[in-house]
């Protein structure tokens, strides 16, 4: 476990309870639902673009998109490359539809051309995907500092959760708003120096260049894939097509981002945010994806861990397999002098065959890493499997006799499981960069690098929840109502709503656990509720034969279609987006002939 210095501590929480502190002041006493909601349609397009990126930047970026960099190279960008295309889709075709209709949220717009019912379905389809996504996002940098720091998952879940909700609370959207531009300035800086940093401890003979050089020599730094291959998650196409489809949805119907554009000036200056975003946002990926490859090439000339996860490596030396993983180190140790040695020469000169024998003994590290792994998750079952056997002939001692000691040990059995799920945790890729920033980084930065990836994990959840209280209050309670409320009581209830939905996403965070990769996780989410929800609008935007009930219909079957589909793994989770929103358009247009033949034959016979 690490400890922190009282520089760090002092960096760390200055700069959040500044950000809170100024956030709260800042917009203060909003009394009106235009306000609260909309911001008072004041944000510039400046202001637009960054609040859109730190939306969309949790702290699953910075955490696993270095990690995703550091083992499989830089090709997770191309998950972005339909990011731009959509931006001007959004711009041309779904903002001036919203500024038009002068709504609150995006789902106001569905029951103008649908009905009640398929606004509220398309609302509690949002309501799901992105109250799972508000508590991972939590969970992500909670997880990970309390492994590598040896703090309370749980209290950093409720502090990171209560952090937010006090200013989302108290502002609302102005507040999202207004602390994302200082959040985004934080993340900018910290990323920025890190970056200096590696580089600065990189050996001085080793040029930027010949840096990029090395890591490309372990294949890092294959940006492009035009492979036509489904199994490949990352290509050029699934960004292209899927990436487009996936961005549409997500900036054009989820109210997390649409919440963002909506509080603009006016149009003009929504379509420049969104612009704005556009342009930066890939090579703001890019950048932190480069971040990764550095500390890679960092660990060509240091040693690096098996794997980053102390607590995982303390325990499988403390296992009946402890030898075999020091004969796994001592195995590493060599290869990592082989590579070192390598990595020398072809900083110093031009020669192929260097390459080809970095890429072989990088293949080499990656098998170790896996057997690390796999040595790793047996010496856990192990130690589980004893403890369990004595817990459970403990329990089966009482037999029928269902007393208080008999509920105890039923209760010590159940700790047992929720212990093991924690620790089973073999798959280090997400800790990668926190280790290094502890391990590595000066005084001062260390604190500055936390405050980065406490402030990527407030700003996207503080979007969240401002988005899923004004979804409940303005689609689900105020629609639903018999009796129209004034401002006040809106404004109460969404603040109501806010805090509410704040308290639930710290709750899924305490239940969550992690995935492959904590940002795959997110956007493997979304892409199972998000090629629906599209779907859902462009038939409003360009089927204008189709009505709600066809829509309603096809909706739900489409749902299920595709989360089958994901269940059973069909398709890369990027296709689910093209797949479910081609779906819910055929069988809704498959639907609404159906009514209508029928309509013509009751027509004809009646006749």
């Amino acid at each position: 476990m690490q400890t922190l210095n009282w520089i760090d501590w002092v960096v760390l929480l200055t700069t959040l309870l500044t950000i809170v502190g100024y956030g709260t002041w800042k917009t203060r006493g909003s009394k009106s639902v235009q306000d609260y909601v909309k911001g008072g349609n004041t944000t510039r397009w400046w202001t637009i673009g960054l609040s859109v990126m730190a939306t969309q930047a949790s702290a699953i970026t910075f955490l696993s998109t270095t990690g995703q960099a550091f083992s499989d190279g830089m090709g997770f960008v191309q998950f972005y490359f339909g990011l731009p295309i959509a931006m001007v889709i959004i711009c041309l075709v779904f903002i001036p539809l919203y500024h038009r209709l002068k709504v609150y949220t995006a789902y106001e717009f569905l029951e103008n051309r649908f009905d009640l019912k398929t606004r509220s379905l398309t609302a509690i389809l949002f309501l799901i995907q992105r109250g799972l996504a508000a508590g991972i996002t939590i969970f992500a940098p909670a997880i990970i500092l309390s492994v590598v720091l040896g703090w309370n998952i749980t209290y950093l879940n409720i502090v990171i959760g209560i952090l937010v909700i006090i200013y989302t609370v108290s502002g609302g959207t102005k507040a999202v708003t207004v602390t994302q531009k200082q959040q985004m300035f934080v993340i900018f800086a910290g990323m920025i120096a890190a970056l200096f940093i590696i580089l600065n401890l990189i050996p001085e003979d080793v040029s930027f260049t010949k840096a990029l050089d090395i890591a490309g020599a372990s294949g890092r730094m294959d940006v492009l894939d035009f492979s036509f291959d489904l199994e490949n998650r990352y290509t050029v196409w699934s960004g292209l097509i899927g990436g487009t489809f996936l961005a549409l949805a997500y900036f054009g119907t989820d109210q997390s981002q649409v919440q963002r554009y909506l509080s603009g000036k006016s149009m003009k200056q929504m379509q420049m945010g969104l612009i704005f975003n556009g342009l930066l946002k890939v090579p703001m990926q890019f950048f932190i994806l480069l971040v990764g490859i550095m500390v890679f090439v960092f660990y060509q000339f240091n040693p690096a861990p098996l794997n980053f996860i102390d607590s995982s490596t303390e325990k499988v030396l403390a296992s009946e397999y402890s030898q075999q993983y020091k004969d796994l180190q001592e195995k590493q140790n060599v290869l990592f002098n082989k590579k070192k040695a390598l990595s020398i020469q072809l900083s110093k000169s031009e020669n192929d065959n260097l390459r080809e024998d970095i890429f072989v003994l990088d293949s080499i590290e990656k098998t170790h890493r896996l057997e690390s792994k796999y040595l790793i998750k047996r010496a856990i079952d192990t130690a589980y499997a004893s403890k369990y056997d004595r817990l459970n002939s403990e329990l089966l001692a009482f037999k029928n006799n269902k007393s208080d000691a008999f509920k105890e040990k039923e209760a010590e059995i159940k700790d047992w499981y929720i212990e093991a799920s924690k620790d089973t945790q073999t798959n280090d890729r997400d800790y990668m960069f926190i280790t290094f920033i502890l391990k590595y980084l000066p005084k001062g930065l260390i604190g500055l690098l936390l405050a980065v990836i406490l402030s990527a994990a407030m700003s996207s959840t503080a979007s969240e929840i401002n988005a899923l209280a004004t979804i409940t209050s303005i689609d689900l309670y105020g629609r639903n109502l018999r009796e129209e409320k004034d401002e006040q009581h809106m404004v109460k209830a969404t603040k109501i709503f806010t805090l509410i939905w704040g308290i639930v996403a710290i709750i899924i965070a305490c239940f969550a656990n992690l995935a492959e990769n904590l940002i795959q996780l997110v956007n493997i989410i979304g892409s199972i509720f998000y090629g629906n929800v599209l779907g859902i609008f462009l038939l409003a935007f360009f089927f204008k034969f189709i009505k709600g009930n066809a829509v309603f219909s096809a909706a739900i079957i489409t749902q299920v279609i595709v989360l089958i589909g994901w269940w059973y793994d069909w398709m890369p989770y990027l296709w689910l987006n093209l797949f479910g929103c081609i779906l819910v358009i055929l069988i809704a247009a498959i639907i609404q002939l159906f009514y209508k033949n029928h309509d013509q034959t009751n027509l004809k016979a009646n006749n």
